[in-house]
């Protein structure tokens, strides 16, 4: 989406980053897997307390940006059709450029919108996705997200044979949903998440722009590519399938599809918001991410031959 975007911390931990549907890039410091194991929830008002003039605000703000973008055309939910073809070749070059190539790059001032080449990054561990939500969202919504969360994850999980699933023991991904007055708060527990956050980077989370729908961090070992953690948030006033929309690229974005194209089509790794919801394309592109014949830490180089086969016999042709 053209407001999120994803950033990956190197160094010792790789940190990403995505506002409204992007994905981003490198480099910073590490810190031990248990670190990440329980942050506090994030309760920064009064449970049953009123939405602030600003949070009702926001929530207005993102009723009429989805109404926009529906009167457009846009946020499509069929995964792609008949009028969206593509082929091994497209497939492959649309991996490529978001796998392995970074969106924003971290410097000294926050995060900077520039492509860099990029290793591949993906999970080697289990991913135990912990859910929370703010005191002012409601059970319904609650009950409404977890669900969707989860049934989510279960896709994702058989497309990339990989384990992932909610989980209150030892979450290593956090997803918080949170209304304004909450993301302002959430400063300490996203630094318990996710240390080495610069002061920059935290006010990402806690001074979010209109511009950003939502955003995760993830973070991996150094130059290996390997995930240890991920922090996402994603705004409570969303209206429904701006939230799902955050929801399916955040967690998509965390698992390793982290930068964003204008060629890709069908996909949500696209800042055009043509897609809401996951798509064909999307989902060849996670099995390949999480093929053996590839691994953590791969470079351009290195992936593009492996890749171009994968998608061959995922797509067929020469095309």
């Amino acid at each position: 989406m053209r407001s999120s975007a994803v950033i990956h911390l190197v160094g010792s931990l790789t940190c990403a980053l995505a506002l409204a549907g992007c994905v981003t890039t490198p480099p910073p410091p590490r810190a031990t897997p248990a670190a990440a194991a329980r942050p506090a929830p994030a309760a920064v008002v009064t449970p049953q307390a009123p939405p602030s003039a600003a949070s009702e605000a926001v929530r207005q703000h993102f009723a009429g940006v989805q109404r926009d973008l529906l009167a457009n055309g846009l946020l499509r939910t069929d995964g792609g059709g008949r009028d969206t073809p593509f082929t091994d070749r497209m497939l492959a070059e649309n991996f490529i450029r978001i796998a392995l190539f970074d969106e924003y790059a971290r410097g000294p001032g926050g995060p900077t919108q520039r492509q860099t080449a990029s290793r591949l990054r993906r999970w080697e561990a289990p991913v135990r996705v912990g859910l929370r939500f703010g005191p002012s969202v409601s059970a319904s919504s609650r009950a409404t997200d977890t669900a969707r969360v989860s049934s989510y994850l279960a896709r994702l999980s058989r497309l990339t044979g990989h384990p992932i699933s909610l989980s209150d023991s030892a979450p290593n991904f956090f997803v918080y949903i949170v209304n304004e007055d909450e993301r302002r708060g959430l400063g300490p527990t996203a630094a318990a998440a996710l240390p080495g956050l610069s002061p920059s980077e935290m006010n990402g989370i806690t001074a979010m722009p209109l511009s950003t729908y939502c955003l995760v961090y993830a973070m991996s070992e150094g130059s290996s590519g390997r995930y240890s953690r991920a922090f996402a948030v994603i705004r409570s006033e969303h209206p429904d399938l701006l939230r799902l929309s955050c929801i399916h690229e955040e967690i998509a974005q965390g698992l390793g599809l982290a930068n964003d194209s204008p060629r890709a089509r069908p996909s949500i790794f696209n800042d055009d918001e043509e897609f809401a919801l996951l798509t064909g394309q999307d989902e060849l592109m996670l099995r390949i991410l999480y093929n053996p014949a590839l691994r953590p830490g791969m470079t351009e180089p290195e992936a593009r031959p492996i890749v171009e086969s994968l998608a061959r016999s995922l797509v067929g042709g020469d095309s």
